[in-house]
This record gives structure tokens, sequence and C-alpha cells, in this order.
């Protein structure tokens, strides 16, 4: 990455974003009071919404529900609209940063290609359930929220989990209402983080909605190859944790290289965090020796949902050490991306691995900066795993980075995943999965030892659980 790529970046903010972005944050406000009781601005801010998008096929259904909302009557279509519009308009800022990131980095992106319609179901229970939760948390508000109304999605979220087919559902929603039961009263809260809440309320909104009308399926091909990895990016949260692996695809097939990504999860308890998140991940041997190793990947017949492959263990072998920053500077030039499919088109979700090199560092007040060629651009040091040994002194004294390029609260940052730096006067690469496999720093690992195996005593005592 060079200067001039940062600065078509910076200089080139697209038009209307900020608009749109205002638009949004009309209905994040109205969210927080409730929409059972909407002042004067609320409503104000939810018929320019309405008047935004009069021209688009959401335009009738749109218009009805900010009518309703006015006189209190809020049905869960209601809801529905308000939240399909709200992420159709952070779809449009996505694809509009993301039309400037791929300019200034000269990056190829293939078509977004829709797959079979699913055919019509009946109706499911735990769907109902979670829609009915999230109608009675917007009718509410975020101020109005009480322990009851929180522990509500307790039901919701226990039958989600018992279908497969509905496990992201239920972890949002688990997710949601932890964040949530530790902030009630939120009344009292300086600065509620609104427009998270209003993120995680919106896409659980339209992953609530039944099948046959929730969205369009990204079509799925099966592809085979050498996968080489990038990095990780580790998602973590007081319930769950999710390791998401940048890499290039080359094709067994032959054809330009691709850029794709895959995620594995588990579900935690808030008490596991550090090296030990590895361990709820040791069901995929593979994987993580391909983070801890650096080792290229032998895929077979794996299913590609656009960006996102879809990790078989069984399906995957090891293959020889592969240096990610050669691969980087070799492949990520040529490496074709993926188009994002619509539902999950959002600007919190835009992270394209880059290999930035030759910079200084600066330290201003504890923001940490890469200097290009007179161009700066801030380094999301705050984001760094605690799961493994890359920390803000490693970006401090790096040379080459690999990271990825994000977009957060009207800026572009840096998120390193890996870098190149001087310890002791000797160059080491340090990234964020050199730890899958167990921790190599000796302090760090008698650390470790000393506070005892938490993942080994909770299985330990769920086995017995499980027996009696």
């Amino acid at each position: 990455m060079l200067g001039t790529q940062l600065a078509a970046l910076r200089d080139d903010t697209p038009n209307g974003l900020t608009d749109v972005l205002d638009l949004v944050a009309g209905l994040d406000d109205a969210l927080l009071g409730g929409l059972a009781r909407v002042g004067e601005h609320d409503a104000a801010a939810l018929t320019a919404l309405a008047g935004a998008l009069a021209a688009t096929p959401l335009g009738d259904r749109l218009a009805e529900a900010v009518a309703k909302v006015a006189t209190g009557s809020v049905a869960e279509e209601h809801v529905l609209a308000l939240a399909g519009a709200r992420c159709a308009l952070l779809g449009a800022a996505h694809d509009a940063l993301l039309g400037q990131l791929d300019t200034a980095l000269g990056r190829d992106r293939a078509p977004w290609v829709a797959g079979p319609a699913e055919s019509p179901g009946g109706g499911s229970p735990a769907r109902a359930g979670a829609r009915a939760w999230l109608h009675e948390v917007a009718v509410t508000g975020w101020s109005g929220l009480d322990h009851e109304l929180v522990a509500g999605a307790g039901a919701p979220v226990e039958a989600a989990l018992a279908e497969p087919g509905l496990r992201r559902l239920a972890v949002l929603l688990d997710g949601l209402a932890a964040e949530l039961r530790a902030c009630v009263p939120v009344a009292t809260m300086p600065q509620p983080p609104l427009r998270r809440w209003a993120d995680l309320w919106a896409r659980g909104v339209l992953l609530a909605q039944d099948a046959a009308g929730a969205s369009v399926p990204t079509a799925v091909e099966e592809v085979s190859g050498r996968l080489l990895v990038l990095g990780v990016d580790v998602h973590e949260h007081d319930t769950a944790v999710q390791a998401q692996l940048h890499a290039i695809l080359e094709p067994a097939g032959g054809g330009p290289p691709r850029l794709v990504r895959c995620a594995v999860g588990a579900v935690k308890v808030e008490t596991i965090v550090g090296p030990a998140l590895w361990r709820l991940l040791d069901a995929h041997p593979v994987l993580l020796a391909a983070l801890a190793e650096r080792r290229a990947v032998t895929v077979t017949g794996l299913p590609l949902h656009g960006a996102d492959l879809i990790w078989h263990d069984d399906r995957v072998r090891p293959g020889e050490p592969a240096d990610p920053f050669a691969t980087a500077r070799v492949l990520l030039p040529t490496a074709v991306a993926a188009a994002t499919a619509p539902l999950e088109r959002h600007p919190v979700g835009i992270a394209e691995p880059v290999l930035v090199e030759g910079y200084t560092v600066r330290d201003d007040d504890g923001t940490t900066t890469f200097e290009l060629d007179g161009r700066s651009i801030t380094v999301a040091v705050d984001r760094l795993p605690s799961c493994g040994p890359l920390t803000p002194e490693l970006v401090a004294a790096s040379s080459a980075c690999l990271g990825l390029i994000r977009w957060d609260d009207g800026r572009w940052l840096l998120q390193p995943l890996g870098v190149r730096a001087t310890v002791k006067r000797r160059p080491v690469d340090v990234h964020t999965g050199d730890w899958a496999g167990g921790v190599t720093d000796p302090k760090v690992a008698k650390a470790g030892a000393k506070a005892g195996d938490a993942v080994a005593v909770l299985r330990e005592r769920a086995g017995r659980l499980l027996r009696r």
C-alpha cells in the first residue's frame, strides 16, 4: 500500500455518505426512547427516512410504518420495514465505500451471483419468538428496558439454538441480551452505544424472518486448491469466540488467485479469555496448525459462499510452510475479491487485506499512525486480540504490516494481523495466530500454567453433569 492509495481513500469521500449516516442516526435516536412514544424530533427523523426511500421498493411499506409509529400503533411488519430501511441505507454506504477502496487499491471484484431461491416453508416458532422479543424491545426503547424484558430473550435463544440453521440468530440475540443486561438501566448511561445496538437489532429482525422471505442466498460452489493464510481476525464476546481466517486460494484448475475468508467459532463463558480461547477451537487441528506453523492448506471440495469458505475438517490437509508476507507480496496484487451478499453489506463489515511497507510509525497521545509519503492512517491497535503475541509495542517497532483496512466512524483504519519488526536488533515476524497451537512465550506460558486450565476444568465439570 502506498501513500497515493491512502490519499485516494482520505480525500475522496463518497457523495451522500454523510446524509445516509444522518438518516440512520435519526432512527437510532428514535429507538432510544422507543417507537411507542416518539417525540417531535424523532417523528421528523422517521419522516425524513421515509422520504429518502420513497422511490424505492421499500417506499410504500416504510411510509405506512412511519405513519403507524406516529399514532403509537406498531406491529411486527412495521418494525421489519424500519429495520429493512436501515439495512438498505447502510448497504448503499457499504457499496460506495468498498468501491472507493477497490479503486484506490486497484483490486478486482467479482460480481455477486444469487443462488437458487429457497422453497417456502412453514413458520418457525423460534423465529417467531425472536421477532416478538425484538418487536417489544423496539416499542419499549433502550432507555425503557428492565431486567424482566431483557430476560425475555432467553426462550427465543434456547429455541434458536435447537435448530442448526438458526445458530447465528441465537448467538446474536444472546450477545445483544448480555450487553443490555449489563447496561440496565440504560437511562443512567451517559452515552449508550446506539449505533451498535441498532445494528444488532436490525440484523436480528431480518434474520428472524421466515426463510421464504428472509434473503436471497449467495450461489454456492465447491472449490479445491491451495489455501495460503494471510492472517486471522479473532472476534471475542463474553458468550462466543470466532476466528476468521483471511487467505488467498490458488484454484486447482488454474485461474487467478481469489481472496477468501473462513470462520470457525465456539460458545464460551466470560472467564475464558486470552490464549485459552484457542482451546475452544481444537476441533479444527489443521486450521490451528496452519496458523501456528504458518503452513499452506490443501483443500478439496470446500463449499464457497461468495468470499466465505465453509470449513470441513475431512476435506483439508496441511501443506508446506508458507510465509504470509511472501504470499501477500506476490499474490495479493492480482487476487480477485468476492462481492458481498446483500444482507451482509454494512460499512462495519469492510475488512480488506493489505500489505503496508516502507512507513514510519508515530504515536500521538496514544494514537498509533503509519505515515507513507506524507500520508497517514490510524492503526487500530485496540483490536489486537488477547490470545496472540502481537502487541502495540511490536506494531510500533514494525517496518512491514499485514492487516485489514476497515472503515469505522467516518475514517479508514488499519487493523494489524501480523508485523515484521526489529526486537533486540533482530528481525522477527509476529502474527495474531502464532499461539493457536500453544503459547510460545515462556513467561506467558508459566503464568497460564499457574492460573490453571479453565477450559479443561469446565469441560470436566460439564461431563460430570451429563453423566448424572
